[in-house]
Parts: C-alpha cells; structure tokens; sequence
C-alpha cells in the first residue's frame, strides 16, 4: 500500500444526528480470544474491549446483552468477571441499512484502498439522508458505487460537510476502519483544513474558543451560547483585500456549523452564507462587477482542501489535498481585480 501526500490536480462536521432509519442485521467474521492472566478479574466487557480493540466498547456491550459474544459457549453479563483462560467468542452483527436507496451519483474520489476512500464532495450534494433530502445524498451514491458500504453503519460515514460546502472527506469501507477512525476524530488527531472568504476579517492569526449550542430563538441554527459544548476554530489570513479575506481554518473540533458560526461571531460573515451572513455586503464604492459577483455568489464560500490523519490498517500518517473550488477561485480573482 503506497500512501503519500497526494494533491489532486483537477476534481474530476455536520453533525446533526440521521433520522430513525429501518435496519436489517449482517453478520460479520467471528473470532475468539482467551482471557490472559493481566485481564483477570476484569468486567467482561472492560476484557472484552481490550481484546477486541479494533471495536469500540458501546458495540461490545450491545454484543454482549445481545448474545453475539458468548463466554465458554454461554451467554454472560456485562459486569461479570472473567478469569484466566475464558474462551470469549464474538460473533459480530452490525446494522444494514436495507431501505436507503441505490442511487447513480457522481462524486471525485481521491483516493481508495480495501479500507478507506477519501472523496471531493461538490456544492449542492448532500452527505447523508434526513428530512427533506431522504435521497439524492453522498451516501446514495456511495451505496451504488460500493455496495459493500450497505453493511457499514451510516455507510462508513465518520464525519460531514454541509450541502453547500465543498472538499474532502474520509469514509470507512469497513466496521474497523470506521471504529478506528471515529476514535482519530475524538482524540482531535484529524487534521481538517479549510479556506473561506470573509468579509471583513481578522489582520493576524487566531483562535476562536467559543461554547457553541443550538441558536435559543431558532432551533433551525446553531450559536455561541454560554452553556453550549466547546468549539475551537483556530485561523491565519492567507490573502487580504480592500473588504474581504481569504482565511485558512482548522477545526480543533466539530460541532455543526462550527466554521460558518464563528465566523459570523467574530462580525466576520462568510461570503455568500445565507444563514449566518445574513444579506450580503457590499463594500463602499464597490464596483458594478463586483456587486455583481458578491451578490450572486452562490453559496457558503467555505472549501476542505487538507484533510489528514493515520491510516486505520497501517498507522501512517496520510494525508490528501483539494485545489480551491473553482467559484471560490473565480471569486478571489474578482476581488484582486477590484483592489
């Protein structure tokens, strides 16, 4: 496996929890382990979550009320001990999700192996369905073009970008590499790069730390709230202009809308973000083109362009980048001509 630093030379969070969806179970390899002499006494799912590491100890514990992992053939509880030379015996399921449908949707890959794929997700597509877009997502088309992912809980889904946002992203094609890279995310050891167009802007680098939650006056957006859950965005400006800059972002964590939010705190609105930015503005004396251009920018001007992290088979440190969304670049290059 030959993984390096890969830029792609043309392309070719959201964290909101999905909807109930109706699932079928598939069942996966079993695999047996005996209980060493350092695990004795240990509650059966403490032992059996460091004796299979590579799933994570919710999913143990639901195997273990569940009957799917068994203690000398028989069925136990989670609290109970085991004692050197226990035969644990797992015999995996996880959820299908049966009533998504197959859909022929195009997106870039950048790069896949028998673990992960690591996709440029375009503006306009969906990551995964809920309401009002219970089809037409990122994972209708993953589903077609891999239908392995079916097995896979959200597909292989770890992490998500908004419609509206474009660049990268990784997807587990199996329950190990989904496991594995979630802890990555939790640990923060996921690097995630952005670029956005703001207006306004910071004059140096920063970081933002700012508690996030839902907005209390609208349930439909998220905010800066004193008891909300921590939120760091750290940022550099990479290109200054008469009213806007160019800004590179990396998420310290991922709460939804994290970017698009903070941004927006700081009286820093990202072009075209019609949730946060309220009506687009207009710099003093701005230009017929570039009125134009401001106020029919599309979208949230907010592109993923690095996204790197340890590979969840080898260890190794990976890592992937997006060139700049080619309405972004158009964009930048509207507002050099108009400094």
């Amino acid at each position: 496996m030959q993984l390096k630093h890969t830029e792609i030379m043309e392309p070719t969070i959201l964290e909101i929890e999905p909807d109930e969806i109706h699932e079928t179970l598939v069942q996966l390899e079993s695999v047996v382990q005996t209980v060493p002499p350092e695990l004795a006494g240990q509650r059966l799912d403490r032992a059996a979550a460091n004796l299979f590491p590579e799933y994570s100890r919710s999913r143990i514990q639901l195997w273990i009320d569940g009957g799917e992992l068994l203690v000398d053939g028989q069925k136990k509880r989670r609290r109970d001990a085991v004692v050197v030379g226990m035969k644990l015996n797992l015999n995996p399921v996880t959820e299908s999700q049966g009533d998504w449908q197959h859909q022929d949707i195009f997106f870039p890959v950048v790069y896949e192996d028998e673990d992960i794929l690591v996709v440029d997700k375009p503006a306009g597509l969906v990551v995964h369905p809920g309401a009002g877009n219970w089809d037409g997502t990122l994972l209708n088309g993953l589903i077609h073009k891999y239908p392995g992912l079916i097995e896979i809980p959200r597909a292989g889904i770890v992490h998500r970008l908004d419609k509206d946002t474009t660049g990268l992203m990784v997807v587990a094609k199996n329950l190990v590499a989904q496991n594995n890279l979630v802890k990555q995310l939790q640990a923060r050891s996921v690097t995630r790069l952005y670029k956005a167009i703001v207006f306004g802007g910071p004059t140096a680098s920063g970081k933002i730390d700012e508690p996030m939650g839902r907005n209390p006056k609208n349930r439909l957006k998220m905010a800066v709230v004193a008891n909300g859950k921590e939120a760091i965005t750290a940022y550099r400006v990479k290109q200054k202009f008469n009213s806007h800059k160019l800004l590179e972002l990396k998420l310290e964590t991922g709460r939804t809308h994290q970017i698009r939010v903070h941004m927006a705190h700081k009286n820093w609105p990202i072009l075209g973000d019609p949730l946060y930015g309220g009506k687009s503005r207009l710099p003093k004396g701005c230009s017929e083109e570039l009125r134009a251009a401001i106020e029919g920018f599309p979208r949230q001007a907010l592109h993923a362009f690095r996204l790197q992290l340890n590979h969840p088979k080898s260890g190794e440190l990976v890592s992937w980048g997006s060139p700049l969304a080619t309405d972004m670049q158009a964009m930048l290059e509207v507002l050099k001509d108009n400094d």
